[in-house]
């Protein structure tokens, strides 16, 4: 019996050993920085350190003339330089990029504007002499994601504001030293998640402000984009090199980022915990084995997470950028009494009454099976247009990125700055955003298991009532 005893001690402790280690499909999660508590999986938070101060609200004094350094000028970093020379009370003080060249063509957009030449920084570490000017206030930034953090924190200990592109961070780790340099430094940490002004997204966010969905159960989110004919275009192959190694939802914060600020996330409401699962690599491993050579594939073709919330709601993530299929970000909205829909049909569903005669004649007879008419859907979209794009629409539609979003997003940044107001994405919707990549790779490597949620407010997430854009008075 002794002998029986010792044997089941010791596979249990085995279990155990081999449940804390387990990785699959190259990730490089060690589980280091969490633990299993009550059947779920919990991610250290560190307290906040003395000297430290919340970044809820934060406002900065205001800047009138926003001095910029970009840093990335490969993919989307061109496009923002063009975009910035149609926004007033903009100067571009320095551009910045591994490769000379790509420096050069940007400054042929700002001679093309008609605006002076800002002064060039080239190699891998040319971006701290950036970010060490004394006649810079803003450090935009649009490298390959695993960058993002170490020139964000060096932008932030030199005292400049940061605007990251996504996702902000890659790990949770990572998503900590954001929030703990933007509390001790007071700069502004900005994720410029784009897909939160495209013109749908927010008029349905000012729709579920006006209440017209009821009560919000649920949401859905994806970033579904077949990259074959893009894997190319990635400097040095970092993109693929990136989702070889590492499981999970990778790029999450375009699909989540929009219903986040539906579902009012730390600032009444917060995301509790996650499951994940995905398939295995088929697409993904021909094109790394014909890329790179290699035998294995951490990031399944297919990723779903799950999410639920503390007021009750659930959250749909999906991410797959390998097989054939049209482009799709998700977004939906499914309330008590009313429902959106953008893709691949973007549509609403009211129940009767629910919406005025003020609207359309027609609107107080809404159809609860179906969606709406192309008529009343128009006016409905024209009725509830939000305040930001019925100032700034024409422009940004004009002026471009991803149909206008990036302006939108843009003229937004600058708008804050400008008048000292509180950012419409602040440093924990980076890091919430962001750590989706790790915690959904650590549940789906350990068989689906939940995995809490870290709350990068520390317990402030409900002082706040309300998601809202701040306007100057």
């Amino acid at each position: 019996m002794k002998l029986r005893r010792l044997f089941v001690a010791c596979a249990v402790v085995l279990a155990g050993i081999a449940l804390q280690s387990c990785c699959c499909g190259g990730s490089q999660i060690s589980g280091e920085n969490y633990e299993f508590k009550d059947g779920m999986i919990v991610f250290d938070e560190p307290e906040r350190a003395p000297g430290q101060e919340s970044m809820l609200a934060f406002a900065a004094d205001p800047i009138p003339v926003v001095r910029v350094g970009f840093i990335g000028l490969g993919g989307r970093g061109p496009g923002a330089v063009q975009r910035f020379t149609h926004i007033e009370g903009v100067e571009i003080k320095g551009l910045c990029d591994i490769e000379p060249d790509r420096v050069e063509k940007s400054q042929g957009i700002l001679e093309k504007a008609g605006m002076p030449r800002a002064e060039g920084y080239t190699g891998r570490e040319g971006y701290k002499a950036l970010c060490e000017r004394e006649d810079v206030d803003l450090i935009y930034i649009c490298t390959d994601w695993v960058n993002h953090v170490p020139i964000a924190l060096y932008a932030m200990e030199h005292g400049k504001h940061v605007a990251i592109e996504v996702p902000a961070a890659t790990s949770v780790e990572e998503c900590w030293q954001l929030v703990d340099t933007s509390e001790r430094t007071r700069r502004h940490c900005m994720m410029l998640e784009n897909c939160c002004y495209d013109f749908f997204e927010l008029t349905a966010l000012n729709m579920a402000q006006h209440n017209l969905f009821g009560e919000v159960l649920h949401v859905e989110g994806a970033y579904i984009h077949n990259l074959a004919d893009f894997w190319d275009v990635y400097y040095d192959n970092w993109r693929l090199d990136y989702n070889q190694k590492h499981r999970g939802d990778v790029y999450a914060t375009h699909g989540l980022g929009p219903v986040c600020q539906v579902l009012n996330i730390h600032r009444g409401n917060r995301m509790n915990y996650l499951v994940c699962m995905d398939t295995k690599s088929v697409v993904g491993l021909e094109c790394a084995q014909k890329k790179m050579g290699s035998t294995e594939f951490a990031n399944g073709d297919h990723t779903h997470t799950l999410i639920r919330t503390e007021l009750g709601q659930t959250i749909e993530i999906q991410h797959n950028v390998y097989t054939p299929r049209p482009y799709n970000r998700l977004y939906q909205i499914t309330g008590s009494k009313g429902f959106a829909n953008k893709y691949p049909i973007s549509g609403l569903t009211f129940a009767p009454g629910q919406l005025s005669a003020d609207v359309h004649p027609d609107a107080p007879n809404t159809n609860a099976h179906g969606f709406m008419p192309k008529e009343l859907y128009d006016a409905t979209m024209e009725y509830y247009k939000h305040p930001i794009h019925r100032e700034i629409e024409e422009k940004a539609r004009q002026v471009g990125g991803h149909g206008g979003m990036d302006f939108v997003l843009d003229f937004r940044l600058f708008y804050c700055l400008q008048n000292g107001l509180p950012l419409d994405q602040d440093v924990y919707d980076a890091a919430e955003w962001s750590c989706i990549g790790e915690l959904s790779a650590t549940s789906a490597n350990h068989n689906s298991m939940p995995v809490k949620f870290p709350d990068f407010t520390r317990g402030d997430w409900n002082k706040i009532q309300g998601y809202k854009h701040a306007v100057k008075e």
